[in-house]
């Protein structure tokens, strides 16, 4: 873990997050906290991770996401000596359907 994100700021950030329950509230959610161009990064990283663990290509992985070979390259590099934070989520949510996670309604 990063020291110089573990604050108490970060920490009720998390917390609050952790609070939300449905995909509807987390877009409410992170609509409001994050921007637009922000939202869309940090899901086209989480592509590039699940597209790299897959074994795919940079060149695939660039052509179906759109992420530069730069962004690729930094996910790779956190996959390989980061945290696992990737890998734990990727093995959480690997294999399931909408009909199990609920669907855009939290249903």
């Amino acid at each position: 873990m990063n020291k110089k994100i573990k604050t108490e700021a970060v920490d009720e950030l998390f917390e609050a997050i952790l609070t939300l329950r449905s995909t509807d509230e987390c877009y409410a959610f992170f609509e409001d906290v994050c921007t637009v161009n922000e939202l869309l990064s940090l899901s086209q990283r989480y592509e590039v991770a699940k597209m790299l663990r897959e074994k795919r290509t940079y060149l695939d992985i660039a052509e179906k996401t759109g992420a530069s070979t730069a962004t690729i390259s930094r996910v790779n590099r956190a996959l390989n000596y980061g945290n696992d934070g990737y890998d734990m989520v990727i093995g959480r949510t690997s294999g399931r359907t909408e009909a199990a996670c609920g669907n855009a309604d939290g249903q």
